[in-house]
């Protein structure tokens, strides 16, 4: 299967970075996170020539390491915050129905009662929630469960503290899956779209903005970028870009640490998933596949933004709340996978984190250049939107208003009437039904794609040794549909082994390396160097997990160096 015309494989990245070194752009987007990704699609499906640089991966950082969530946010209720849970309410349901049918799906949870006030102050809670997002996604189906209906629902819970539940439901999404098809779909629509791409520095013009020098950081090779503004969307590198124009921008972003455990489905015995109050915030226990997913915390972090550490004490802190509600405590030893990310946010007096702004800030700190921050991953339809606002505001013609909610991300189109047919198609292809589900799930209508690879080369059909849950097909596709350039980028991203199999995903390394090394034109040295970095950073994170504070686990991350040319070690 040809795929020189794929955006996102290595021709098309080639293609990409020959245009963004050629033309003169009206938008360029510096990052690739969620709201970077958002913001190409936002500029280019108004018409606006768009480019788009990464200096990692797609989703490499925040937008890789969320709670996998489509949510209003509860705890905004509390601060009676409506307009933003309305606001989150809305886009949760446009990506369940219209963009992201295929990447986001409804997950119910119960919210444990076991204070005896709990009953009336959650209900009213829960109430307005419900009814904020009736008809937006999800069933209309709040409900109260005496202790009984919540012990057969939840029967690892402590049957003697919890009194009963209150049923709702939220949206689930891969996150770093979602970003990079977000990406991919602003590519489609023909915006020059680069990962492993850094910005060095600005270029200058009197007092504004007209680009930028970039390196690839595949060869190596610097190159100059024009354009006529520039959006800085790098999310917690937001202050470095803002350094790079010189003085202080007109706010500041503050990283927040929160960290995730991933432990066995069999594990916990629950239907639905958890959330429950902690002193701080909200504790998380996510049915996601054959795993739970426990978080999250919520810590002021101020050293390595490119790869945040959990430490033995996050982890403690985690299993600790989760212990508080389960009959049959777990353990380190029931923990098989671990990931932190950095929440971007907006700076305040406040000296703990978990009291800053979820919202979003734009601002033009000098002619030619926006820069977006804050905010939640939910709602980064809105700040990309209001990224592009601004930046057109300079633009000497007149442009149209944003049209993201109409457009739907590549794999959408089509996805309900496949999923309605996938026993037909599973028969068809020859897969079983719950690997269609899968591939469904993962690609929605583009599952096609993954046939034909398939078709080409009947061997792809086969589940990787090392992962299962994954077929070779889809190692392949990764690198040659969807932008992948490293190990990293689909142990980590395109697939999640690097959190859902006890090895983080080491013994995969070497299968998937030579199953890429065709596409990505790589001989045995490269496959050798692929495999010992990635090894090295399973080492380098299974050490910091071991360290009892952020220091300490910090410096051991820092142990595996990057891979990618020309970002040194730390």
């Amino acid at each position: 299967m040809s795929t020189a015309q794929e955006p996102f494989s290595p021709a098309g990245r080639e293609a990409a970075l020959a245009r963004l070194a050629e033309e003169e752009l009206d938008v360029l987007v510096i990052g690739g996170g969620v709201v970077g990704a958002g913001a190409a699609l936002d500029a280019v499906t108004r018409g606006l020539s768009t480019g788009l640089v990464e200096m990692r991966d797609y989703a490499a950082g925040t937008s890789s390491r969320s709670t996998k969530l489509f949510h209003g946010g509860l705890r905004y209720l509390e601060q009676f915050n409506f307009a933003l849970v309305f606001e989150a309410l809305k886009e949760r349901s446009l990506n369940l129905e219209t963009l992201a049918p295929h990447l986001v799906h409804p997950v119910e949870f119960i919210y444990p009662l076991t204070k005896p006030f709990d009953h009336a102050y959650v209900s009213l809670g829960m109430g307005v929630y419900d009814v904020m997002g009736s008809g937006r996604g999800v069933p209309h189906h709040m409900r109260y469960m005496r202790r009984a209906k919540a012990a057969e629902s939840f029967p690892s819970g402590k049957r003697n503290e919890i009194t009963g539940a209150i049923s709702f439901y939220e949206g689930q999404v891969d996150d770093a899956r979602h970003t990079m098809m977000i990406a991919r779909t602003a590519a489609s629509y023909g915006a020059a779209i680069a990962n492993s791409t850094r910005v060095e520095r600005f270029l200058r013009e009197d007092d504004r903005v007209i680009g930028v020098v970039a390196r690839d950081l595949e060869s190596g090779k610097e190159f100059q970028i024009r354009a006529q503004h520039v959006i800085n969307a790098a999310g917690v590198w937001t202050d470095e870009i803002q350094e790079m124009v010189g003085g202080r921008g007109s706010f500041r972003v503050r990283a927040s640490k929160g960290v995730h455990l991933v432990v066995p489905r069999n594990r916990i015995n629950s239907r639905t998933g958890i959330i429950h109050r902690t002193e701080k915030s909200l504790l998380f226990i996510i049915p996601r596949g054959s795993h739970w997913v426990i978080g999250t915390t919520d810590t002021d972090w101020n050293l390595d933004k490119a790869h945040p550490a959990a430490s033995q004490t996050d982890i403690d802190y985690l299993l600790d709340h989760a212990n508080a509600l389960l009959a049959d405590p777990l353990t380190r030893e029931d923990v098989v996978g671990v990931y932190a990310g950095l929440r971007p946010l907006l700076a305040g007096e406040d000296e703990s984190t978990s009291t800053l702004s979820r919202e979003h800030a734009v601002a033009s700190p000098v002619r030619g250049l926006t820069v977006i921050a804050g905010g939640k991953y939910t709602t980064y339809r809105v700040m990309a939107k209001d990224a592009v606002d601004n930046a057109v505001h300079g633009l000497e013609r007149k442009i149209a208003p944003s049209v993201t909610e109409k457009i739907p991300l590549v794999g959408a189109d089509g996805y309900f009437g496949a999923w309605n047919n996938r026993h037909t198609l599973a028969k068809r292809s020859g897969l079983r039904v719950h690997v269609m589900e899968h591939l469904l799930n993962r690609y929605g209508s583009l599952y096609t794609q993954l046939l034909a690879l398939i078709e080409e080369r009947p061997e792809l059909a086969e589940p990787l040794e090392g992962g299962p849950e994954y077929l070779k097909a889809e190692i392949v596709y990764a690198a040659s549909h969807e932008g992948a350039q490293h190990l990293d980028d689909i142990l980590a991203r395109r697939t999640r082994l690097s959190i859902e199999v006890p090895d983080r995903g080491h013994q995969a390394a070497e299968e998937v390396a030579q199953l890429v090394a065709p596409v990505l034109g790589w001989g045995p040295e490269q496959i050798a160097r692929e495999v010992e970095h990635y090894q090295k950073r399973v080492a380098a994170e299974i050490e910091s997990q071991k360290q009892p504070d952020d220091q300490t686990a910090d410096a051991a991350r820092l142990g595996a160096p990057d891979v990618r040319v020309g970002i040194p070690k730390a």
